[in-house]
């Protein structure tokens, strides 16, 4: 039933996409012509706001712009990636003559040159200027374009931070040398590499062979991902991939998950707090995206905090939870059980009647609360000791 509603849900969805297409020309000084491009804004998009949305240039538009536009529309839908603006370029007959490489090394000559001159220096900074634009532009290219938009990897300033290339036709020494330039990255680049047990044979050999070289690089700053897709072709794996190279170069952005609260966060040598702070900084970072630490992100480091029995990092992710959400009762409550835990039963009664005043959290029982509240009374009318240390340290 579930798989039905996506499905559903999924068809409405590039339905709409295909609504929202706009197309554009720009006339290219390098390529002394007027190249037409169909642009697809988030639903979100408004140009009078501060907001900045990632780029993602589709090459080979004819046919793979839908299939990225409406992947975009799909994951956005669920938030696991950010609103993002997406350029299709429409290649059409020029395709192979946009392509066109040296056959010793692989890298664009002649017609293929003017076309990433094109791109770097005349189509990026229109869509800058036009639009909204974040810093973080994706590249996706298939077969000719994919072996392409590699060649933006060799520029001194990257074009693009992140590179979808689906069954590329690595062609001359670029194959070899592709993974020796993504070692040498002293800043964030995510690269995606895919192909199929029923892919060309030949395009196939050779991306598996660039795939055990990438696999050597021992560079924090690259973010590497690989899919081999079983039962799939050169061209049917085209959407699986668009899909897998979405999930993997946003996964920063989507909700903590059981596997990052494992190996990441159970582990992480500091307060839980700093790592929740750290993590959307990197978003900001790599985005340019200001995006709020939810509650139910707090929430599951919270969990992992009382599993540690970690009272500081519980007690700071209180005082960020009462920071970011001062109308719920969240923080409050982690700061209640923090002086409880710490043995200050006067300042956490006090600390769960203030929660009570506050928004409820789903999770978290009123009825509970007043439980606690009742036990502390007794607690506290059996003792006629003033506590001490009811300070809350710093």
């Amino acid at each position: 039933m579930r798989k039905t509603i996506l499905v559903v849900l999924a068809c409405v969805i590039y339905a709409s996409t295909f609504a929202q297409v706009t197309y554009e020309e720009i006339s290219s000084a390098r390529l002394n012509t007027i190249r037409k491009l169909k642009i697809k804004l988030p639903k979100d998009y408004d140009p009078k706001s501060d907001a900045r949305y990632p780029i993602v240039v589709v090459f080979d538009g004819d046919y793979l712009f839908e299939p990225v536009a409406g992947q975009v529309d799909f994951q956005t839908y669920f938030d696991n990636m950010p609103s993002t603006i997406v350029v299709g370029i429409m290649q059409g007959e020029e395709r192979y003559f946009d392509g066109y490489y040296d056959g010793l090394t692989g890298l664009p000559t002649e017609s293929g040159l003017r076309f990433h001159d094109f791109i770097s220096d005349e189509l990026l900074p229109y869509l800058d200027k036009k639009y909204n634009t974040s810093k973080f532009r994706i590249a996706v290219g298939h077969d000719l374009m994919g072996n392409f938009i590699n060649s933006y990897l060799f520029k001194d300033d990257l074009a693009f931070q992140a590179y979808v290339s689906i069954s590329p036709d690595l062609v001359g020494s670029l194959k070899s040398y592709i993974s020796k330039r993504l070692e040498l990255f002293k800043t964030d680049v995510f690269y995606y590499l895919a192909t199929s047990d029923k892919d060309i044979p030949e395009i196939r050999e050779n991306i598996l062979a660039t795939n055990d070289q990438i696999n050597e690089i021992d560079n924090k700053n690259l973010t590497y991902y690989f899919d081999d897709f079983k039962n799939e072709n050169h061209y049917t794996l085209v959407t699986s991939a668009i899909a897998k190279s979405f999930e993997k170069i946003f996964d920063i952005y989507n909700p903590l998950r059981e596997k990052e609260l494992e190996e990441k966060v159970l582990p992480y040598d500091g307060t839980l707090d700093r790592y929740l702070i750290d993590r959307y900084a990197r978003i900001e970072k790599l985005f340019g995206i200001k995006k709020t630490i939810s509650e139910e992100e707090i929430e599951k480091v919270a969990k992992i905090a009382v599993e540690r029995d970690d009272i500081k990092s519980l007690d700071r992710l209180g005082k960020l939870a009462s920071k970011l959400h001062p109308e719920s009762l969240l923080g409050t409550y982690y700061l209640a059980q923090c002086a409880e835990k710490s043995g200050k039963n006067k300042k956490a009664k006090k600390l769960y009647e203030s929660a009570l005043t506050l928004n409820d959290v789903s999770h978290i029982n009123r009825d509970y609360i007043f439980s606690k509240i009742d036990e502390l009374d007794v607690i506290l009318a059996g003792t006629d000791n003033e506590e001490e240390g009811d300070d809350e340290e710093n």
